[in-house]
């Protein structure tokens, strides 16, 4: 009994194409900067799950504002030291926020 190969153009993935920004992203900076929905707590968890994976794939953008919310935001040590190292990361791949705001957690 013979079988038929595959042919390559069905199995071989095409590489995906990230964007440069997610949605997710876009929309938790959205709640974050938005002048009323910015001061709430809910806005604010909500942000923070919307960041969290995001931040996990290496998403710069992500890891800069995730970092500054747990740092900001969390009342034990452990949260702030994730969002320190979050701010690390980003001001290693050169986001000017989170390098300010390092800066200010360290004076």
């Amino acid at each position: 009994m013979k079988f038929r190969s595959v042919s390559d153009s069905v199995t071989s993935e095409h590489p995906r194409v990230t964007p440069p920004m997610r949605f997710s992203v876009r929309v938790a900076e959205w709640l974050l900067d938005s002048p009323r929905l910015g001061d709430s707590r809910n806005a604010k968890h909500l942000a923070g799950r919307l960041l969290k994976q995001p931040a996990r794939e290496g998403v710069v953008a992500a890891q800069s504002r995730l970092g500054q919310l747990m740092c900001r935001e969390c009342g034990n040590a452990r949260d702030r030291r994730i969002g320190q190292d979050l701010l690390r990361q980003a001001a290693r791949a050169g986001d000017r926020r989170a390098q300010r705001e390092l800066g200010l957690l360290e004076d």
